[in-house]
C-alpha cells in the first residue's frame, strides 16, 4: 500500500508541474497575447506565474520524497532499473531549470512589472517562456522514460 501512494503522489505531483507548463504555454499565455495588451497582459502573466510556482515547489518536494521512497522501498538505486536513475538525472536538471527560472528571470520580471517598464518585463517573460519550454521537454522525456524505459 505504501508504495501505491507513494507512486500515485509521484505521478499526481509530475501532472501537475509538466500538465501546468502545458497549458501556461500552449493557453495561458498565447490567450494573453491575443487579447491583452502588455500593462494588462505582464502583470496577468506575473500573478499566473506567482500562483503556478507556489504549486511547482509543493510538486518538486513530493516528487522528490516520493521517488526517494520508492526507490528505498525497492532496495536502494542498486537495485532500481536504469530508467529510474535517468529519471532522477532529468528530474535534477528540470529541478535545476525551475530554479533558475525562480530567482533569476522571475525576480526581475516582478520588478519591471512593479515599475510599469514592459519591455524589460516583456524580455523576462520571454526568458521564462524559452526555459519552459526546455523544461517541458524534459518533462514529457520523463514520462517516457516511465512508460517505455522499463521496455528498453
Amino acid at each position: 500500500m505504501t508504495q501505491a501512494i507513494l507512486l500515485l503522489l509521484h505521478l499526481l505531483s509530475a501532472a501537475f508541474w509538466v500538465g501546468g507548463m502545458a497549458v501556461m504555454h500552449f493557453a495561458v499565455r498565447p490567450s494573453a497575447v491575443a487579447v491583452l495588451q502588455p500593462p494588462l497582459r505582464l502583470p496577468m502573466m506575473a500573478q499566473s506565474l506567482s500562483r503556478f510556482f507556489v504549486g511547482v515547489a509543493v510538486a518538486i518536494v513530493l516528487l522528490l520524497a516520493s521517488g526517494l521512497g520508492m526507490v528505498w522501498l525497492a532496495g536502494g538505486f542498486a537495485r532500481v532499473h536504469w530508467s529510474v536513475h535517468a529519471m532522477l538525472a532529468f528530474g535534477l536538471v528540470m529541478m535545476a531549470v525551475f530554479l533558475h527560472i525562480r530567482f533569476g528571470p522571475y525576480p526581475r520580471l516582478l520588478r519591471a512589472v512593479a515599475s510599469r517598464e514592459w519591455p524589460v518585463a516583456a524580455a523576462q517573460l520571454d526568458m521564462i517562456r524559452r526555459l519552459v519550454e526546455l523544461n517541458l521537454a524534459l518533462g514529457v522525456a520523463v514520462f517516457a522514460l516511465a512508460i517505455v524505459g522499463r521496455a528498453l
